[in-house]
């Protein structure tokens, strides 16, 4: 799957804590709606590299992978 050494049940929960707490910041730091942050993560092409887990970014910060989307 990786070379992190992750499991498959280990990187599906990390890339969704880490996709969470990018929407979180999305609403309560850039005033985004609920909706409008899901939409800009999910439909973010650093979400398909996000999805892949040889990138190794559901290792990085939220802010480091929101770097890369246009607030």
């Amino acid at each position: 799957m990786s070379t992190q050494n992750v499991t498959p049940q280990e990187f599906s929960y990390l890339k969704e804590q880490l996709t969470a707490r990018m929407i979180q910041i999305l609403v309560e730091e850039h005033g985004y709606t609920m909706e409008e942050a899901i939409d800009k993560i999910y439909t973010s092409p650093i979400y398909e590299k996000l999805s892949d887990a040889n990138t190794g970014l559901f290792f990085q910060s939220p802010r480091y992978v929101l770097s890369y989307i246009a607030v």
